[in-house]
């Protein structure tokens, strides 16, 4: 990783606000994964873990989630922007019903994230390597129809259903 730093010595406020701007963007360059400006809000989401060291060998190793504050009983972690906490409640873990979805039994309690086409593939490829067990195993459902997307669900450690998937068009997210 690479910082670029320098000065530049204007008496003229425009140009102040000119160096800022180019600082931003460097910043920006150097930790992609965080945004600094609210251009949308931010989720945050608490969820139960029966161990705090296997949860974040799981989102921060595997899914490569910066981790945050944490304490003895629980951890941030920056999940694609958002902020996600997984507090240490063993009696409170687990998926327990499905719906129908497409020919699928969706865990009905998940969470997750819509990527970029090209980052679903790379997660997939990176979950089928570390020998992940889907619930879902990745695949496009609604082909040909509106909403059309890619997808996979898996449990974490503690049966936390997970689905992530991309959309080849992003107008598709909220298609009827």
């Amino acid at each position: 990783m690479v910082f670029v730093s320098f000065v530049i010595f204007v008496s003229r406020r425009p140009a102040t606000s000119l160096v800022i701007l180019v600082s931003w963007r460097f910043h920006q360059a150097a930790f992609p994964r965080y945004q600094t400006a609210m251009d949308i809000p931010r989720f945050h989401l608490a969820f139960p873990v029966r161990d705090l060291a296997e949860a974040r060998a799981f989102y921060g190793g595997l899914l490569g989630c910066p981790e945050g504050r944490s304490s003895d009983a629980w951890i941030d972690f920056d999940f694609h922007g958002h902020q996600i906490v997984a507090h240490l409640a063993p009696s409170e873990i687990g998926h327990k019903s499905t719906n129908a979805v497409d020919g699928h039994d969706v865990p009905v309690r998940h969470f997750g994230a819509i990527l970029a086409p090209a980052q679903w593939d790379a997660l997939a490829q990176k979950l089928k390597a570390a020998g992940t067990q889907f619930v879902i195993a990745p695949h496009t459902r609604f082909k040909g129809e509106a909403g059309e997307q890619s997808t996979m669900f898996f449990l974490d450690p503690s049966g936390n259903a997970l689905e992530f998937k991309a959309f080849a068009d992003d107008a598709m997210v909220f298609a009827k």
